[in-house]
């Protein structure tokens, strides 16, 4: 595991993505103008895009003044970081690339003294893993180099079914060992998605009340407004639920639901969440109607003007039947959780961009207000990802005057307000985690492999029932009217953020 100061050379396959561009160049730049970026180290970027090195360090640098969290302070401190980038044109399919790659590895490690810690990272389409994976083991560079230490890190998709994710896993694990591979979700490095743990195991006033006894039901909403944008063609093979339900949304579910880790190191943590995923209840293939719900948006309103609808989004089919909506009804079977619904919601097109994860209690076993006509709402937990990161606890209280009224009185933390300043992005965090080799941010083979296995039956009745329903919703609405039906079901209603 390199230490702070050991160097580190990062190898970004796909280079002239929206990936690099809107997310990691920014990030490596905000952790370098933190100072909390290794030193020295080398960033080799490369990409099918015939430039030059100098062409290339200025893309870069427009991208840092549109993209990162923090900006240069001066020409002269970009031209330090910029002096670490380099860029080798080639595509992934060619042999002949890697032989460029580990030439240039090679001359930047004699260069300067230190051990030869590699990272290499997939920011590219899933269909280019394959080559990438074959070609870095066939040409050496998968092996840790002498008193180094050699890491690849991998976007999701990870596969797109069952049998997918097993076969790139099997992949994987014939030329990197599992300590080697990071499966990144760019969720887990928010902020406010690592504050989770803090928050439960911190603070003992809340695992007390963190169980079936207590909680009435959990609901994690992931909801963006805009539509699918220049990804029809990929969200066309994509879709909701292994967009965002596979992943992100189930990797909340077991943050909230896990039993304390007996420390928080990546193993003892991993093999908590994979506990949870473990006791979900299994979806039946006979029944999935009872437990999923998807739906897709028409045309609508966005921010008060007008927008098509999913099916006359550029790349997408005329009569697409692609979910751009989907609900799940999940039920984890333990002790703690027995009988708490946790229903995961996620969708294009909403009425507004929220993440966030609200817990509903209990009412009082007794009402002795009784001269308060509305009653008394339950409490809730709610914890806001994205935006307006923090947490909100909503409690009854009296209203003023003479009467015995009641009324629910919000305690509310913002990250912004008590801590100042906007919160690192979530892949400073998660780049970090992979450079010093910490994976406790980072999905495991057998938790990806659960997740799959979980949601299958939906897949499977989705692509073979071509009948199966397909809920329309209008743009800008929270979703179609049967979503409110499916959890009425159980006499509850959807937060609305």
């Amino acid at each position: 595991m390199p230490s702070a100061d050991e160097p580190f050379a990062l190898i970004i396959f796909g280079a002239s993505g929206d990936l690099t561009r809107r997310k990691l160049m920014p990030a490596l730049w905000s952790l370098y103008a933190a100072r909390t970026l290794p030193e020295p180290f080398a960033i080799v970027a490369t990409a099918r895009t015939e430039m030059s090195g100098e062409e290339f360090r200025r893309r870069m640098r427009e991208t840092v003044g549109e993209f990162a969290r923090l900006q240069p302070p001066s020409e002269g401190v970009w031209e330090r970081f910029a002096a670490a980038l380099r860029y080798v044109p080639g595509d992934p399919a060619d042999a002949g690339l890697y032989a460029r790659l580990a030439r240039t590895l090679e001359t930047l490690e004699r260069a300067r003294a230190g051990p030869p810690n590699r990272l290499f990272y997939c920011a590219t389409p899933p269909s280019l893993y394959d080559d990438i994976i074959a070609h870095l083991g066939a040409s050496g560079l998968a092996a840790p180099r002498p008193g180094g230490v050699t890491r690849i890190v991998v976007e999701k998709p990870f596969g797109r079914d069952d049998a997918s994710a097993r076969a790139l896993d099997r992949q994987l694990a014939a030329t990197f060992h599992e300590e080697q591979v990071y499966r990144i979700d760019h969720y887990l490095g928010k902020e406010t998605v690592q504050n989770i743990l803090v928050f439960r195991f911190a603070n003992g006033i809340f695992e007390p009340v963190w169980n079936r006894n207590h909680v009435a039901e959990v609901q994690i909403t992931v909801a963006e407004s805009l539509g699918v944008e220049t990804r029809g063609a990929y969200y066309e093979e994509a879709g909701a639920l292994r967009d965002m339900m596979q992943n992100h949304l189930l990797q909340l579910l077991c943050l909230i639901a896990m039993e304390p880790p007996v420390s928080f190191d990546a193993g003892p943590v991993r093999d908590e969440k994979n506990k949870v995923m473990h006791a979900l209840r299994p979806i039946d293939a006979a029944r999935v109607e009872e437990v999923a719900l998807r739906g897709q948006y028409g045309p609508g309103f966005a921010e008060a003007r007008p927008v098509v609808g999913y099916r006359d989004e550029k790349g997408v089919a005329p009569g697409s039947r692609t979910e751009t909506y989907a609900a799940l009804r999940l039920l984890v079977d333990n002790w703690r959780w027995a009988g708490v619904p946790f229903y995961l919601r996620t969708g294009k097109r909403l009425a507004k961009r929220a993440s966030e994860i609200a817990i509903r209690f209990h009412r009082t076993p007794h009402m002795i207000f009784r001269r308060s006509p509305g009653g008394v709402e339950a409490n809730s937990l709610v914890i806001r990802i994205q935006p307006d990161e923090g947490i909100a606890l909503t409690v009854a209280a009296k209203t003023p005057g003479p009467d015995l009224r009641l009324g629910p009185v919000r305690l509310d933390f913002r990250y912004g307000e008590v801590f100042g300043g906007e919160p690192p992005e979530a892949y400073e965090r998660l780049l970090l985690d992979a450079i010093h080799g910490d994976p406790t941010l980072y999905a495991r083979a057998d938790w990806v492999e659960k997740a799959w296995q979980l949601l299958q039956p939906v897949l499977d009745a989705w692509s073979e029932a071509p009948g199966a329903p397909l809920c329309a919703y209008e743009a800008g609405s929270w979703g179609p009217a049967e979503a409110d039906r499916f959890i009425a079901r159980d006499g509850g209603s959807w937060r609305k953020p």
